[in-house]
């Protein structure tokens, strides 16, 4: 948010310079991000100056060229050579001095002392374009009498320097989102050192019309969503450009000027912090405004010409046959001020902030008056607002007010009512402030003390402060503006023995994560809220155990997530989409589900969370090398990794049990088991999932359980023993068997066979063949055996082969190639 050093000012008498405001801001929770210099003419005109024609005659060797002399202030009169048509002598013109930065289109450049054919020219006499007065080029600019020689420019042209603050608002603290508001604060803060106020314009000119005179008529169908409208119509207006002062504080904070009417609505809103809609008189059907919800899936075209579709939660400001605004968000292409608009009906309103925020959400409609909004505006700025901005119609654009205001304020909001200790703000902060000083300070913030006792005050909370709810809330506004800096921080140390619960979550997720990066994955963090509609169409999530929100932002935020795979698939889209197709992602998160039948029950019984962590690979491992082809990722690529993982946390082989994984969103799968408790679910993405998200290459994804990977890191112990001292030795085995038998059968079986010295057993190649039968595979396998204790024999390795074969005959019918 922009805020003008100038526009302050107005509000508040201070003394503070640019830099010490910043850090009296900045010190309040009103974060100076960055700081600006403004000027309403760019450059500032910095080197230009008025000057006299005394002398203009024909360039010898140039007939479009003139050479003239020219009083600017100096000693000695300029020489100065003009392209211009319109130059004579006796004329006052804008002279550039050489270093001064002048347009040429939408460039800038340095005037210099030059030579233009042949001839001396020691400055240049200008065009408005050439100094960002105007867009005219056909002449150089000849000023009035009044202007005089060797003044600057910028006194004469009235250019306007300000300096503007960056301001990085919290959502708490929307009362400060307004000139008006920042100045309110600024005064707390000076308070405390001389009695200083902050002071709006006063609206004691404003008188109403005659009560015979025929107003626009309101109507309230919604009093929950609209808590408070207020509206006044003027007729008789005339829309034109607004003055030079309106546009340069409009432009100061970013905006553009657009005629009277509107900018007097923007100048407002950034004044005292209440959006303001104009509507045209002529488009109110009916001479009746009328605040309701239309029916579900109504078109309605917005200012910016787009069509948008309803939905029949938006509440709307209609006339008697159609909707004109969307209540506090966006006006409507019919009923905008126009230069043909004559008449007037000016609105001032508070929206229900859920109302506001949902359809603005809905729409992805972001405006000054819906951000506002949607974080709660003050009601009882509502009148002062719509009157202030009635007398600047008046005073800029002409007319006559019409009728009364039409206020329509059913349910009043009640200020919030706080009991404040000073004993707990004391313990609270670390330091006793003086009662009087905390006195000042909440008078300062229009917190009336209602009644109070000896260590207790009832407090009353402005409707403009609504954030503030609590003890604490009120502590925090005492101490900001009594200064953190003000805190004393004690040399005391205190120390206490801690314990921390084995293992260590935050070091476990630690080393996930530094194992993953160094592997080439990228981490990704995804929101927590995901669309129902996803899980219910993709038919293989219990929805009847989905987390949904009461008061969600938006049907695409409705629920919490079930998986952490719609989050992955969308960021695979989303890189894929712009041109990054080759990824390897991982995500460390929560994910979500209900219990039925615990829905009285509290938050632990009726919800739960799991933590987990999912990888994904897609397109190529490896880019394309002279030496080297491209590798496309695939399915034992991602168990390798998954095994990876396990591995440095000590699950091995032998504690994992392999099955077929039929989920689905897998086309093929495999999971990871121990002990009855799921570790680990991977494979292919199947079709169906990649089309919800339009990707069109294969994915491989993974997800384990890190809650169960903790389990069985608790129950792992380290073990030291002695490094081999004997050699190990390697037998293979090409067995030809059924095509429905798995490598893991093999494995899990040659190591139930034999358990002394067989280490290790791989596959490292398959064969199939018409030769050795349609139904038949030949697996090459490699089996590792080492002994301990002594050097391995001939004979005892025949016999453990001798063994193993035996057993692969007897239980898979394996024969030998």
């Amino acid at each position: 948010m922009k805020i003008s050093y100038n526009w302050l000012r107005e509000y508040l008498d201070f003394d503070a310079g640019v830099e010490e405001l910043s850090t009296i801001l900045t010190g309040l929770g009103l974060e100076v991000e960055g700081v600006e210099e403004w000027e309403s003419i760019s450059g500032g005109m910095q080197g230009v100056v008025i000057g006299r024609v005394l002398t203009c005659e024909r360039h010898p060797d140039a007939d479009r060229l003139s050479i003239t002399t020219v009083d600017a202030g100096g000693p000695e009169p300029l020489q100065i050579v003009c392209g211009a048509p319109n130059v004579a002598a006796g004329q006052l013109v804008a002279v550039a001095l050489p270093g001064a930065m002048v347009f040429h289109g939408a460039e800038r450049f340095e005037i210099k002392r030059s030579k233009i054919r042949g001839q001396l020219s020691e400055g240049m006499i200008c065009a408005e374009d050439e100094l960002g007065t105007g867009s005219d080029h056909e002449g150089i600019m000849v000023l009035d009498p009044s202007a005089r020689p060797g003044s600057p420019a910028a006194d004469y042209f009235g250019v306007v320097r300000d300096t503007v603050f960056e301001i990085g608002l919290t959502p708490n603290r929307i009362d400060c989102s307004s000139h008006f508001g920042v100045a309110r604060d600024l005064a707390a803060f000076f308070n405390l050192r001389k009695p200083v106020m902050a002071r709006l314009p006063g609206i004691s000119t404003f008188q109403p019309g005659s009560a015979i005179d025929k107003a626009i008529e309101v109507e309230v169908h919604d009093s929950e969503a609209c808590i408070r409208y207020s509206g006044l119509t003027i007729r008789g207006i005339t829309v034109g450009p607004s003055p030079a002062w309106l546009q340069n504080r409009l432009r100061s904070i970013g905006l553009h000027p657009i005629n009277n009417v509107v900018d007097i609505t923007n100048f407002v809103l950034h004044e005292t912090g209440q959006p303001l809609h104009a509507f045209d008189a002529a488009a109110i059907t009916g001479d009746r405004v009328i605040v309701r919800t239309l029916p579900e899936k109504t078109k309605f075209i917005t200012l910016d010409g787009v069509e948008r579709e309803l939905s029949a939660t938006d509440l709307m400001i209609c006339n008697v046959s159609e909707g004109m605004c969307i209540a506090g968000i966006f006006g409507g292409e019919k009923s905008g001020v126009t230069t043909a608009t004559t008449d007037l009906f000016l609105e001032s309103a508070t929206f229900s902030s859920v109302s506001v925020r949902r359809t603005s959400r809905r729409h992805d409609l972001h405006t000054d008056a819906s951000y506002r909004f949607e974080r709660g505006t003050d009601p009882e700025m509502t009148i002062y607002a719509l009157k202030r901005a009635a007398l600047l119609v008046q005073e800029l654009a002409g007319g006559i007010i019409t009728g009364d205001v039409v206020d329509i304020y059913p349910k009043p909001v009640r200020k919030a009512v706080v009991n404040y200790s000073l004993e707990r703000m004391a313990k609270l902060i670390g330091k006793e402030v003086p009662s009087a000083t905390v006195r000042t300070i909440l008078n300062s913030l229009d917190i009336h003390i209602i009644d109070e006792t000896a260590d207790r005050l009832t407090l009353e909370i402005p409707t403009y402060r609504v954030d503030v709810t609590r003890e604490a809330d009120v502590t925090e506004e005492v101490l900001r503006i009594y200064g953190y800096n003000n805190i004393d921080i004690s040399g005391e140390m205190r120390s206490m023995l801690s314990h921390t619960v084995k293992p260590d979550r935050e070091k476990v997720a630690s080393n996930v994560s530094d194992l993953l990066s160094a592997n080439g994955f990228a981490e990704i963090m995804c929101n927590s809220l995901t669309p129902a509609a996803w899980f219910d169409k993709s038919g293989d999530f219990d929805i009847s155990a989905l987390v949904k929100l009461a008061n969600p932002l938006s049907s695409d935020l409705n629920v919490m997530r079930m998986s952490l795979l719609p989050g992955m698939l969308s960021t695979i889209a989303h890189n894929i989409n712009r041109q990054s197709p080759d990824l390897r992602l991982y995500e460390l998160g929560y994910v979500y589900s209900s219990r039925p039948g615990k829905e009285g029950a509290g938050i632990t019984e009726a919800y739960s969370e799991r933590q987990l962590l999912a990888m994904a690979i897609t397109g190529y491992l490896n880019p394309q090398r002279w030496n080297a082809p491209a590798t496309a990722t695939g399915f034992f690529h991602l168990k390798g990794y998954v095994d990876m993982v396990l591995s440095r946390f000590g699950i091995e082989r032998p504690d994992i049990v392999e099955e077929e994984d039929t989920s689905g969103w897998f086309s093929e799968g495999m999971k990871y088991g121990s002990g009855g408790a799921d570790l680990a679910s991977f494979g292919k993405i199947s079709k169906k999932y990649l089309a919800m998200f339009d990707i069109r290459q294969d994915v491989w994804y993974a997800e384990l359980s890190h809650e169960n990977i903790i389990r069985m890191i608790t129950r792992n112990s380290i073990r030291f023993r002695e490094l081999p001292k004997y050699p190990w030795v390697r037998r293979d085995l090409a067995l030809v068997i059924d095509k429905s038998i798995k490598f893991s059968q093999i494995r899990d079986l040659a190591h139930k066979t034999e358990r002394n010295i067989l280490q290790e057993v791989e596959l490292f190649d398959v064969y199939e063949s018409e030769a050795i039968g349609r139904d038949k595979k030949s697996y090459a396998v490699s089996f590792i055996l080492q002994d301990e204790r002594q050097t391995l024999t001939e004979k005892n390795i025949e016999k453990v082969m001798s063994g193993l074969l035996k057993a692969f005959e007897r239980e898979f019918g394996a024969a030998l190639r």
